[in-house]
């Protein structure tokens, strides 16, 4: 009995199949982002250049321990209380003469800060801190940041700060983008984000 050939698979349309499966997967895939803090660097100098000096009155110190602990302006403190002391801080607006601040909303203790233009908040973390709170503490000083800058937003333009940046980025808004980033830039200007890290103590 003669034996049957088995019938052959084409397999010539396989290349093409992998191909267009390829191109879908490209094009339908979302790639994941990490988000990371965002911080500018200070610019490359060829020339040693001294720094600036600044009265300790406009230093606001802040120190995270081994043992994921807070000390604020020597003295302890929780987390959940860092935003507002921060806020108070910045806002104080205790200069007088050329530094006074007509903003602030502050108590205006002249032992606080003169100005948010001359505030500077230092952050100080151990070696062993835990990523999670180093996180947490930077979450906090920029949110009180923000909540300064959304505040003076809603008084001079009734509108957030989160929502003029997320309209200058908007594509389709239907307003001045030129207006719009000058007013996002006056905001900055008022309240300049001042986080200076030092180095991670051992």
């Amino acid at each position: 009995m003669a034996r049957r050939s088995s019938p052959e698979v084409n397999a010539g349309s396989m290349a093409d199949i992998a191909f267009l499966l390829l191109i879908f997967f490209l094009v339908t895939t979302t790639i994941e982002t990490d988000s990371g803090i965002s911080r500018k660097l200070p610019p490359m100098q060829e020339d040693e250049v001294e720094p600036p000096i600044i009265k300790q009155k406009n230093i606001f110190s802040v120190i995270v321990n081994r043992n994921n602990e807070l000390l604020v302006e020597d003295e302890p403190m929780e987390i959940g209380a860092l935003r507002e002391a921060a806020i108070e801080f910045l806002d104080n607006g205790g200069g007088t003469g050329p530094e006074a601040c007509d903003y602030c909303q502050g108590p205006r203790s002249p032992n606080s800060s003169d100005n948010p233009n001359k505030a500077v908040i230092m952050l100080v973390n151990d070696r062993a801190t835990e990523y999670g709170t180093y996180i947490t503490v930077q979450n906090e000083l920029v949110a009180a940041y923000n909540h300064l800058r959304d505040r003076s937003a809603r008084r001079l333009y009734n509108k957030s700060f989160v929502q003029m940046e997320e309209d200058y980025d908007n594509v389709n808004y239907s307003g001045n983008k030129e207006t719009l980033k000058e007013q996002i830039e006056e905001i900055r200007n008022m309240w300049p984000q001042k986080l200076s890290e030092a180095e991670p103590k051992s």
